[in-house]
């Protein structure tokens, strides 16, 4: 079984402190910055983050890719579980940092924004140039035939297979997922494709999955051009965005970061703003002429 990685308090050096005028003297500075965004940066938006500052799990083990590929049980527990989640995630909008982000695009200072987050807020907020590493959980495909259909449509669906399934929901996760008790699972019916009948997956990347690869060489390519990197609400504790930053780091890139608590990439960054960053990167499109006062 794939283990998650969990960060430890005590792993490596701390990242030297930086605090906002540096950050500031920063984005002045690099006129192509590629930028990427984790969950830290929606939490603002009602989503709940993965970890806490020391990188700790604040939820269970997330369905891994495999698990959900080899078992229908696990697919009926992935499926029940988002019936709920997705409901908060429909309603989330996109908060001051994502449109600080639009901000800088607009003016100029952005290679590339990368988000590992699945919530679309980013493409919601009006970010042209966007890579969603992970994918966007509003999308659904079929992994026999490959039709796509909009998570509204599936969620439409499975309410009518389950019209009467009211299980309590005892919390909720991040990424659309729901916490409910374990007895609720075997009267969930899942929904299948309703052209070939093939199982449906959202159209995200699991954990034990890899990132696509043309998303992958699409980052590559923004790295190429860029000055700087900056990295926003992410721990990168996973690997596809830790490894963004240590190829960053292998080309002599800067890299900067803006996030509560440790990441896992901490001696490779040049400082650290510990702070919240939807405060911080207000007030740093603000000081280039953003009005993000709505």
């Amino acid at each position: 079984m794939i283990r998650i990685p969990q960060m430890r308090p005590e792993s490596g050096p701390p990242a030297p402190r930086g605090d906002f005028e540096r950050l500031l003297g920063f984005v002045q500075g690099h006129a192509r910055i590629l930028v990427l965004t984790g969950a830290g940066l929606s939490t603002s938006s009602g989503i709940p983050a993965y970890r806490d500052g020391d990188g700790r799990w604040l939820r269970r083990d997330p369905i891994l890719f495999q698990d959900f590929m080899a078992s229908a049980t696990v697919r009926r527990r992935y499926w029940a579980r988002s019936y709920f989640g997705w409901q908060l995630m429909e309603r989330a909008s996109p908060n001051r940092a994502h449109r600080a982000l639009v901000t800088l695009e607009q003016a100029g200072r952005l290679s590339l924004l990368v988000t590992q987050n699945v919530d679309g807020l980013h493409a919601a907020a009006g970010s042209q140039g966007l890579i969603e590493l992970h994918g966007r959980l509003a999308r659904v495909k079929c992994l026999q035939c490959h039709a796509e259909r909009d998570r509204n449509e599936i969620q439409q669906k499975l309410a009518s297979l389950n019209p009467d399934w009211r299980p309590e929901v005892l919390g909720y996760n991040p990424d659309g997922d729901a916490e409910l008790d374990a007895g609720a699972y075997p009267g969930f019916r899942v929904a299948d494709c309703d052209r070939c009948g093939g199982v449906l997956k959202p159209d995200v990347v699991f954990f034990g999955e890899s990132v696509p690869a043309e998303r992958a060489q699409a980052v590559g390519q923004a790295m190429a051009r860029s000055n700087g990197v900056l990295v926003v609400g992410s721990s990168l504790v996973v690997m596809s965005g830790y490894r963004i930053v240590r190829q960053a780091a292998a080309a002599g890139l800067p890299v900067v970061a803006v996030n509560h608590g440790r990441t896992r990439a901490d001696e490779l960054l040049h400082f650290k703003v510990d702070g919240d960053c939807v405060e911080v990167l207000t007030r740093t499109a603000a000081a280039l002429g953003g009005d993000l006062a709505a």
